[in-house]
């Protein structure tokens, strides 16, 4: 059974009404994917919110960090998991797929990241988003030296505290919109 055909319970704008910077994205995401992610058509609602939601999603998952762009996508389907986001998890999850050349393991951090086998440093970071996200009254310094044993840095653990609570912002936001993935994820790199 196919998922629902519409993209945001709210609506998005006819894309031919979006400013001229809007459009320039919109051509450049299907030149370079094929498609326009939902989630920006979704945003286009409120144009201003798009642009900073996409200046914040490039800075956090594309700028450098000492955490990969994998372990990065990995913490957003594990953030994504914990809050059931389906967008996110269809998502992520195919991002997962892509980077790693690992099928298997995109469903893992969907599912259930702990039968993953991962090496310390990647378990620990998730294990953390995983708290940040179900339990964030509980994190302590207890959290944050386990993180470092692990190998990280201060500017490791800041990168990663921001991309699980970014992930939580939008999953939230999927959740309240009804928003749903492109289809296109479904398919990718399986």
């Amino acid at each position: 059974m196919p998922q629902p055909d519409h993209i945001s319970k709210l609506g998005v704008p006819d894309p031919a009404i979006l400013d001229d910077d809007l459009k320039a994205i919109w051509r450049k995401c299907v030149d370079k994917l094929g498609f326009v992610p939902n989630v920006f058509s979704a945003y286009s609602l409120q144009p201003q919110r798009l642009r900073n939601f996409m200046a914040m999603y490039n800075e956090i998952m594309l700028s450098a960090s000492g955490l990969t762009k994998l372990e990065r996508e990995m913490v957003a389907v594990v953030v994504s998991s914990a809050n059931r986001c389906y967008y996110c998890l269809v998502a992520h999850g195919a991002a997962v797929r892509a980077l790693s050349g690992d099928a298997e393991l995109g469903e893992m951090m969907a599912l259930n990241y702990r039968v993953a086998k991962l090496d310390p440093r990647q378990r620990a970071m998730l294990d953390y988003a995983w708290k940040l996200t179900t339990t964030p009254w509980l994190i302590d310094d207890a959290d944050r030296s386990t993180l470092r044993d692990a190998g990280l840095s201060e500017h490791d653990i800041f990168d990663l505290s921001e991309t699980a609570a970014f992930f939580n912002l939008s999953n939230r936001m999927a959740s309240a919109t009804d928003m749903m993935p492109n289809r296109e994820y479904h398919k990718t790199a399986r």
